[in-house]
Formats: C-alpha cells, structure tokens, sequence
C-alpha cells in the first residue's frame, strides 16, 4: 500500500498595501468608509469642524458628507485619513471595553508623541503622519505591532 505523500502548496505572495492610488479602489471604498467615518464622528462627538479638518474637507463638504448627500470619491489623503482613523477607533476598542475606547481622543496626554496634546488636536495638528503614528502608538499598546 503506497502512502500519500503531501505537499504544501506554496503561500501566494502578500498583497501590496493599500495605497489606495486607484481611483477605481478609491470608487468602490468611499461609500463604505464614509459610512464608517460618520458612525465615528457620532461615536468620538466630533464636531463638524473637527470632522471637516481630519478629513481634509471644508466645512460645508463635511455637512453634505455627514446629511448623506454628497456624492463625491474620496481622494487618495483622504482616504488615507480615513484608513487612519478608523484604524485608531478599532484598537482603542479593542483596548477598552468600556466607553474609554470613545473619551479616550478627548483625553490630555502627556506623553511625547502628544505633547500635552489631546489624540485629536494632536491628530489634526499634524495630519495624516500624526494619524499614522497615533494609530500605530494604539496598535503597539493592544500588542498589534
């Protein structure tokens, strides 16, 4: 009786990271992610300039953003913002069981990367890499990195 010998398919490469430099990618995600960044600004309270300046839209843009009736895609540094955000609002809540996961932006932090800063002046204060490093300070305090 001969035995079945197994062999392992090789792992398909890694994806390439989203850039999100396709238009057609950036198409097919606005209406999702703005979905999503809406569900976070009621979450976080972000008011609507506070919205409008970590999305890097005018003010009137957010409201027609935040109502429903804007019809627009997204760019590539939005959505990176975006990607950023959202990244940030899923380890705060994997961190925090409790409604820390949602204060959490509103809260004085005295550590370098905030500088007396709270997460969302310190995120608006220096854009998308402020996003970027806050998002990854998070995912390193849960054990993501």
């Amino acid at each position: 009786m001969a035995s079945a010998v197994f062999h392992p398919r090789p792992a398909p490469p890694p994806a390439p990271p989203q850039t999100f430099a396709r238009a057609e990618d950036r198409a097919r995600l606005t209406p999702s992610s703005l979905v999503a960044l809406r569900a976070l600004a009621q979450a976080w309270g972000l008011t609507g300039p506070e919205a409008a300046v970590l999305l890097g839209v005018s003010e009137s843009s957010w409201d027609r953003i935040k109502a429903g009736t804007w019809r627009g895609v997204l760019s590539q540094d939005q959505m990176m913002r975006v990607s950023a955000l959202i990244g940030s609002f899923k380890a705060l809540h994997l961190l925090f069981a409790d409604d820390m996961a949602d204060r959490w932006v509103r809260l004085r932090n005295s550590g370098p990367l905030f500088r007396n800063l709270t997460p969302l002046e310190a995120m608006a204060e220096r854009g998308i890499p402020g996003m970027i490093e806050i998002r990854q300070h998070l995912d390193a305090l849960r054990g993501g990195l």
